[in-house]
């Protein structure tokens, strides 16, 4: 995975308000990246709110700036998944369960949106081009790259091939926290001092997080 060769190095970076894509940006910034602008997508998931209230307060308090961009032709042509549809019930586990592969696939379907990232990715290709940024900053894990295959770095290295076809200045993607698991993510967020009470780790809305959902318990586990 190619990593920022010089600290003058601009960059992009996609901040969902969750624990993963926090500690990444946290990272990059003390590797001296200067992130030009913090981006959260609005494609009518059921967090939206509260991930885009967090991403705020997260680039507010790194000294980014921050934009919302809003997919909702996303929204409509991810009626199967329940981390969208309002008629889906989101799947809920046991601790126990996070590490059987066949549930987590078979509830990682549940939740799929077509294409995510790599509609991210792309988005932000353009403004980090345009913007003159070497880099897109993600917060991809070894832990959910076991269902998610969007989340792994065979999936980093793919795009930044497809990358360096499409963008002038050869945007590449970098994610510091790709080779590590939410436990390890938690520590080294704690370790830099990354603003980890305002991550929000729930695939539901409201106030607070359900404690039920995958992305809770995935939290949950990695602060035992």
């Amino acid at each position: 995975m190619k990593q920022a060769r010089r600290v003058r190095d601009k960059a992009v970076a996609l901040i969902s308000g969750g624990l993963d894509s926090t500690v990444s940006l946290a990272l990059a910034q003390k590797k001296g990246l200067k992130i030009r602008l913090g981006l959260t997508f609005d494609y009518g998931q059921k967090a939206a709110r509260p991930e885009i209230r967090s991403a705020r307060r997260i680039c507010r308090k790194l000294k980014i700036p921050h934009r919302v961009v809003r997919l909702d032709w996303l929204k409509k042509i991810a009626r199967s998944s329940s981390l969208v549809a309002r008629d889906k019930v989101l799947p809920e586990l046991k601790i126990s369960e996070l590490s059987d592969l066949r549930i987590t696939k078979r509830t990682g379907r549940q939740v799929w949106v077509p294409n995510r990232n790599a509609v991210f990715i792309g988005i932000a290709a353009a403004f980090a081009e345009s913007l003159h940024c070497s880099y897109i900053i993600t917060g991809f894990n070894r832990e959910e790259a076991r269902t998610f295959p969007d989340n792994s770095a065979g999936f980093i290295r793919a795009v930044n091939k497809s990358l360096r076809y499409s963008t002038l200045n050869r945007v590449q993607v970098i994610s510091f926290t790709a080779r590590l698991n939410k436990k390890q993510i938690f520590k080294e967020g704690q370790r830099i001092k990354a603003p980890l009470a305002d991550a929000w780790s729930c695939y539901r809305g409201g106030l607070k997080p359900c404690g039920k959902c995958e992305s809770c318990l995935r939290r949950i586990r990695a602060e035992e």
